[in-house]
């Protein structure tokens, strides 16, 4: 596909209150999208992110990542001038993303009921770990906590073994991408009849609908999935399986069709006419004998071996690949364009991902690094109608 870097949502204005991953990668995606991002900060501390680590030069680069192609401003909402000013801004926003704990906005003055008396049209969209009201909205929830209470630990990790969060941030990621998805579709409304909205992204509910393959198991047969490893419970063989040169490949063959060439490529036809494997049932039911008999032929190849048989049968393999590996592989890096460089005015070039959407004729793209903290605050008061020393005075008083 032929892809033009333009701008699908040039003209459209974003406050970004966001801390840490969920609500900044949802402005992020915007951003890169062509909105225009402001990125609004305390005085003096910023984001907490940006105190976390990775570091260079005491930079942190985990900050860069999510609020990549924003513009930032600082601003005290806790102060009556920062309170102000604030309302000037939501007078020519779109959207609006927050993740404060629920509660917070309202005690600020800044709940969806009084913002809107500010602007009607606006999209005010929250989220948090629980959603914005009943029984757990209080709590507090990061990441690994809505990993935990949406089930997604209780399917993770090895057969009989611990339970385990995914490695990477899952739930602030599902968090973010559904919150663009609401923020989109509100903004159609929107076109059509004028009106705003208020959107509840909760990482928990995020979570539990990713579970959605998994939740049908319990809901058809009343199982309680449990962590299996890399198997799964519905079909068989799928697994990860070792090679001779100490490699693992992922190797997926659970339909009959996939079965039959998988048992041909190993040499042991005589599997098909085993009743203990005629079956995607009854190859689940014996999934552990079945796996002991692939894995004493998986050792005798050279990982990138057994590959090269498996995709000429047109398998679904796959080496399990290292993030160093992943971040210099051609395709990925190169021709599926997953990775980008921005210039930090200190750092330099430092290389972050991008994300993977791909449009031929709006295609999103990383615009510019993410901003120093207060860095745009000269430019976007004074056309807010603050003069220059009006600007410095609220600077001096902690305000902005």
């Amino acid at each position: 596909m032929i892809i033009k870097n333009e701008s699908a949502l040039d003209g459209l204005k974003v406050l970004d209150l966001g801390r840490m991953i969920a609500a900044p990668y949802a402005a992020a995606i915007l951003a890169d999208m062509g909105a225009d991002v402001i990125k609004v900060e305390m005085p003096g501390m910023g984001d907490l992110s940006r105190s976390m680590l990775p570091k260079d030069k005491g930079i942190s680069t985990y900050y860069e990542v999510f609020n990549r192609s924003k513009r930032g401003i600082t601003l005290n909402l806790k102060s009556e001038a920062g309170k102000m000013a604030f309302g000037k801004l939501l007078r020519f926003t779109d959207v609006l993303i927050e993740n404060f704990r629920p509660g917070v906005m309202y005690r600020m003055g800044f709940s969806y009921e009084e913002v809107k008396k500010i602007n009607p049209k606006i999209i005010y969209t929250s989220i948090s770990g629980y959603g914005q009201d009943g029984a757990y909205a209080d709590r507090a929830c990061f990441d690994p906590i809505a990993q935990a209470m949406s089930g997604l630990m209780s399917v993770t990790g090895e057969n009989c073994g611990e339970s385990v969060r995914c490695g990477a941030s899952i739930a602030d990621v599902l968090g973010g991408q559904n919150a663009v998805i609401a923020i989109l579709a509100a903004l159609e409304y929107r076109r059509k009849t004028g009106k705003g909205q208020q959107i509840d992204i909760a990482l928990v509910d995020s979570c539990i609908s990713a579970l959605s393959s998994v939740n049908q198991l319990y809901f058809t047969n009343k199982k309680v999935p449990t962590h299996r490893g890399n198997s799964f419970e519905a079909s068989a063989p799928g697994n990860s399986y070792h090679t001779r040169d100490g490699s693992s490949v992922v190797v997926l063959a659970g339909q009959n069709s996939e079965w039959s060439k998988l048992a041909q490529v190993l040499g042991h036809e005589e599997w098909l006419k085993m009743p203990e494997f005629a079956e995607v049932d009854s190859r689940v039911k014996n999934r552990k004998y079945l796996d002991s008999l692939i894995s004493a032929e998986t050792i005798k190849y050279e990982r990138d071996e057994l590959i090269g048989l498996l995709l000429k049968a047109k398998l679904p393999v796959a080496p399990i690949l290292s993030v160093d590996q992943v971040a210099n592989d051609p395709y990925f890096r190169d021709t599926r364009h997953m990775y980008s460089v921005v210039k930090h005015p200190v750092l330099g070039k430092v290389m972050i991902t991008n994300q993977p959407i791909k449009m031929s004729e709006t295609n999103p793209y990383v615009r510019s690094g993410a901003p120093l903290l207060g860095e745009n605050n000269i430019d976007l008061y004074s056309k807010l109608g603050y003069k220059r020393n009006e600007i410095e005075k609220m600077k001096e008083n902690g305000e902005i």
